[in-house]
């Protein structure tokens, strides 16, 4: 299967309404459901607020009228003053209650917006996780993060505004507008209505060219952060070739470009803002002089023209909040395009839908015409078959690229062969479970890399849920007890990005002692010593070979000494199987295991074989 590709620096466009729909999807999801009543209730307070924003203009005019007709004669003071003090209370009332209760909804939907953030990163950050070994070959841990955090904080926005401010805010602007139709003047609400259209079709085009613009600047900013981890999580390798200047410069060029693009940002925003405010202050100012002359016609009170002029203050505010929320709407949709294309992505190693779990397994394995290669590599397997019983010990042999890896690879199932089958006691890996799979293998690689955590924590990485006590009883048959014992914090010591405290030595041990605490049917040493020095390599080949007792070990070997008493050594060239048969049998045969043999041995000043350190 030819895996898909995934930038992660260019999103593929996706149409609002798809963003719509799987918004609402969210939404609608089995573990948004016991939010919903919160939901509707805050919709409920939500368009509560709106009602009393309409009316909360009316009633000061009301009041102003009473006012002005008691001063004008029409009503005594002490008659109008009870009337206009009411109206007065009413309107602070309503405006409260239209500013206050959007903030007790805020209160409580909080945590439906967090919960909907959750979901959404947790979704994307385990379907990353779920991708075959090829996308986490070829991805940057820096940009894929970015990409998770940038969209699920993107999909809170996007929940909070559409489910409250587009949807009652257009319900405010046609309640103002039919309020002040039927109370004031038709010429008025026209005069809103055609400011409100001219302001979203402005918004609508300029946001729509600032989207471009986004997108841009996003790349710029996921390829800074990129390099910045990338750099950083590399720190050995920058200095040991003097580097740092060189990355310095990298990652001033790519805050540059982000500069460059962020500022043009800004400046689209500042070129929306101004012409947003040129269009409400036309519609305000034409509105005004439709009040005034109207009042002057005797068509109108006094008081109803502060109500009109309150009106469309209020109808301007949500026509500003409804112009920021399209405008940052469509942004969100750009920020969470990427994390869609990620969602999208199918893995490329998925269990097969009637898949099995592996019961009771033995350890015999058998690769039958096996044929693969790699994707933008010759370099693979051809044709490969071989038998291994249940708890022998077999040895991979060969010069680099020859497959060796490979093996291990198909193995774990982490790629799939082109031909043939991989089976585990008999039954074939593609139909098995992944995780039944990888629980009955035991890795100890060329490199243990560890988290940031505590020794604890990686110790126990294999099995979770294992006591302090098993945990240092494979400690100990992995020769690491007095190292532990000897630190202050014991277990609790935290070993580094990538495990850096810790020497080679002890982080190849705590490999072992991991693989020795998952109790694997089957374990597989990937040139688990070749990294070490020869005193090292004995304590860890002394804890290799405890961990090796019992169980089918197949070995890749740089050092070939670590696989000489083994019941069956593999040697590959070019992909293929060139020679099989047990250390003396090779050397007798004179071929590619003997030559590479006597290229060991003569490096090393030997001229008699090296003591094999794995005896079973």
């Amino acid at each position: 299967m030819t895996p898909q590709p995934f930038d992660e620096l260019n999103a593929k466009p996706q149409s609002f309404r798809r963003t719509l729909a799987r918004m609402a999807g969210v939404l609608a999801s089995p573990e948004m459901k016991r939010w919903r009543p919160r939901m509707a209730l805050a919709f409920l307070v939500t368009l509560a607020s709106k009602l009393f924003a309409v009316w909360a203009p009316v009633l000061m005019g009301a009041g102003i009228n009473k006012v002005t007709a008691g001063d004008a004669g029409r009503l005594s003071w002490e008659a109008a003053a009870p009337a206009f003090v009411g109206f007065f209370l009413l309107f602070a009332a309503a405006r409260f209650l239209s500013n206050g209760l959007p903030q007790i909804r805020d209160a409580f939907f909080t945590r439906v917006t967090q919960d909907a953030n959750r979901l959404v990163a947790v979704e994307a950050f385990a379907h990353a996780q779920k991708q075959s070994l090829q996308f986490h070959l070829t991805r940057r841990a820096g940009a894929l993060g970015r990409i998770i955090e940038r969209g699920a904080a993107a999909m809170e926005f996007l929940l909070r505004f559409l489910a409250f401010n587009i949807g009652p805010t257009i319900i405010e602007l046609a309640l103002a507008a039919g309020v002040m139709a039927a109370l004031y003047s038709w010429k008025l609400a026209a005069a809103a209505v055609v400011t409100i259209i001219a302001y979203t079709v402005f918004t609508v085009i300029v946001t729509e060219w600032r989207n471009a613009l986004r997108r841009q600047m996003n790349e710029a900013d996921t390829e800074l952060r990129a390099i910045s981890v990338d750099t950083l999580t590399n720190f050995e390798t920058v200095k040991a070739f003097g580097a740092e200047e060189r990355e310095a410069g990298r990652y001033d060029r790519a805050m540059q470009t982000y500069n460059d693009r962020y500022v043009r940002t800004m400046q689209s925003l500042a070129a929306l803002n101004s012409g947003q405010e040129l269009i409400m202050t036309g519609g305000l100012a034409a509105a005004a002089l439709f009040a005034a002359f109207a009042v002057k016609d005797g068509a109108m009170q006094a008081g109803d023209i502060t109500a009109v002029i309150l009106m469309l203050t209020n109808i301007y505010r949500p026509l500003t909040i409804l112009g920021f929320a399209w405008r940052e709407i469509k942004q969100g949709a750009v920020d969470i395009e990427k994390l869609f294309d990620l969602l999208d992505l199918q893995p490329e190693i998925e269990d097969a839908p009637n898949a099995h779990a592996l019961e009771n397994p033995r350890g015999e394995i058998r690769f039958e015409n096996v044929s693969f290669v790699h994707q933008g590599r010759e370099a693979g397997l051809r044709d490969v078959s071989f038998a291994i019983p249940a708890g022998s010990f077999v040895g991979l042999a060969g010069p680099s690229g020859a497959g060796k890896s490979t093996i291990l690879k198909l193995l774990f199932r982490f790629y799939d062969p082109e031909n043939g089958r991989v089976l585990i006691d008999g039954e074939d890996v593609r139909d098995l479970t992944q995780n039944s799979l990888r629980r009955a293998l035991g890795l100890v690689p060329q490199e243990v890399v560890l988290f940031n955590d505590t020794l604890r924590f990686n110790l126990a990485y294999a099995r979770p849920d294992a006591s302090e006590e098993e945990i240092m009883a494979a400690a100990t048959r992995a020769q690491l007890s007095d190292f532990i014992k000897g630190l202050p914090m014991g277990l609790e010591t935290r070993v580094g990005e990538r495990g850096l405290k810790l020497s080679g030595g002890e982080k190849q041990r705590v490999g072992v002692a991991r693989a020795i605490l998952l109790d694997p049917p089957i374990l597989v040493l990937d040139e688990a010593t070749s990294s070490l020095d020869s005193e090292t390599e004995k304590d860890v080949q002394a804890a290799l070979s405890e961990a090796a007792r019992g169980r089918t070990t197949i070995a890749v070997a740089h050092r070939l000494s670590t696989i000489a008493r083994a019941d069956l050594i593999l040697v590959l060239d070019g992909g293929r199987i060139v020679e099989s048969g047990r250390h003396a049998e090779l050397l007798a045969a004179d071929g590619l295991y003997a030559a590479l043999w006597r290229r060991q041995t003569d490096d090393q000043g030997e001229t008699a074989p090296l003591t094999p350190e794995i005896a079973l």
